[in-house]
């Protein structure tokens, strides 16, 4: 009886139950990324997203959110400006990093790199105009990527809200400056989130 219950709550609410195989990246950013997913439980200025369960909101300070999962910080960046003009990536798969991806399908464009040092991983995945960064080890590697595909691909601005926040009174009242997302160029960046991780530990 109850699992008569339960395939017609499925069937109903037209949800679907899907396996995916964590074991491999390639594999979780194909299924999470290819799903048009409305789910959303915070609320920025003009933008919305889904925190998967597990992960927790520690802060947000303009258009920069940080989370927190498994002893891990994720460091959440929305492009707004980008968003707004619709501006193209410029990222070109890296051979000589551990894993560097470009993402191009129907809901979205971005791109995956993964950076070793030692027994950690730098993850840098940007999509849907958003990025999130982490510096993790092996053991939540994947992890990261599923929390980072759920988050990035449940991602929904709001254009009016975002023209508010073009026009020049607001980035006058701001004290730091608005610019475009650019790709990642310097290579020291991983050595100064490290030093930045081990100040806070």
């Amino acid at each position: 009886m109850k699992k008569l219950i339960v395939f017609l709550l499925l069937l109903v609410t037209g949800c679907s139950v899907v396996r995916i195989d964590t074991n491999s990246i390639d594999n979780i950013i194909s299924v999470v990324l290819s799903k048009n997913n409305t789910l959303y439980n915070q609320v920025g200025q003009g933008y919305k997203y889904y925190i998967p369960r597990g992960v927790s909101y520690i802060e947000s300070n303009e258009l920069n959110d940080t989370l927190y999962f498994n002893g891990n910080y994720y460091y959440l960046y929305i492009d707004v400006v980008s968003y707004y003009y619709q501006k193209a990536i410029d990222y070109k798969e890296n051979k000589e990093v551990y894993y560097s991806k470009v993402i191009n399908n129907k809901n979205g464009k971005g791109y995956l790199e993964i950076n070793k040092k030692d027994n950690l991983y730098y993850v840098e995945f940007f999509y849907n105009y958003s990025k999130i960064e982490a510096i993790v080890n092996k053991e939540n590697l994947n992890d990261t990527i599923l929390n980072a595909s759920y988050i990035l691909s449940t991602i929904k601005y709001n254009k009016n809200t975002i023209e508010l926040m073009l026009n020049d009174d607001y980035f006058t009242n701001r004290a730091g400056k608005y610019d475009e997302y650019t790709s990642k160029e310097d290579s020291n960046k991983f050595q100064i989130m490290l030093d930045d991780e081990e100040e806070e530990g």
